[in-house]
């Protein structure tokens, strides 16, 4: 990563401020010191937010434009919050645990997945997805942009579509007529949607989507 300062939280309030960033997205961070990296910001490989040595203050802000040349994880409770103050791009993120994720700009990859997380999630540009995958009453907190592309949903959240799982996802991560494991479903009822075999791929940096964001149009208003 490039050089990094850490801020107190009265001088992370003060440079949100200056970038325009509304208190109604800061305003539910921890009181905590956070780490801040000039962008733009590229990340090569997988950003493992769960990991112990990628943050020890209270989460991370990127003061620009945050590249991740893999996927973005997040499966455990307890990680430090990632504030992207630019546009966010990334393979495929996968969120899960209680992770606080505020990008101020455009959010760009090729799968956007979410599952059963007691979280904070605000996208005040677009999101921008070939396929979006949400699961057990998992919606962001804010799309204050277009949701484009593909979202696989249970009926009863709202980003819900109806669109065959089978024509935006690879084979290998839609349930089967063997499957009997309810715990290595990960809780998933995304339609059609074996939550396991998707957290794997991510995982080891398969692709889940068949096509990437470029190849669809705008599906939803947010």
């Amino acid at each position: 990563m490039n050089a990094r300062t850490l801020h107190d939280w009265a001088e992370t309030v003060a440079l949100f401020e200056r970038r325009a960033l509304p208190e109604s997205s800061y305003g539910n961070l921890y009181d905590e010191s956070y780490e801040v990296h000039p962008g733009p910001l590229v990340i090569q490989g997988l950003l493992d937010l769960d990991e112990e040595d990628w943050s020890s203050a209270g989460g991370v802000v990127v003061d620009g434009d945050l590249t991740v040349e893999g996927n973005i994880l997040n499966v455990d409770d307890g990680c430090p919050a990632l504030v992207v103050l630019g546009d966010l791009k990334a393979a495929d993120v996968y969120l899960e645990g209680d992770v606080k994720l505020i990008v101020a700009g455009n959010v760009t990859v090729d799968a956007f997945i979410g599952n059963m997380t007691d979280k904070l999630v605000m996208i005040h540009g677009d999101l921008k997805a070939a396929v979006t995958v949400l699961s057990a009453e998992f919606s962001p907190d804010l799309i204050g942009g277009t949701l484009h592309g593909a979202v696989v949903a249970p009926a009863y959240l709202d980003l819900a579509q109806d669109v065959d799982p089978a024509t935006v996802l690879v084979a290998e991560v839609l349930c089967a007529d063997s499957d009997d494991d309810p715990d290595d479903m990960r809780c998933f009822d995304a339609p059609r949607v074996h939550g396991g075999r998707l957290l794997r791929r991510v995982e080891e940096g398969l692709p889940v989507a068949l096509a990437s964001p470029s190849s669809h149009g705008n599906a939803t208003g947010a």
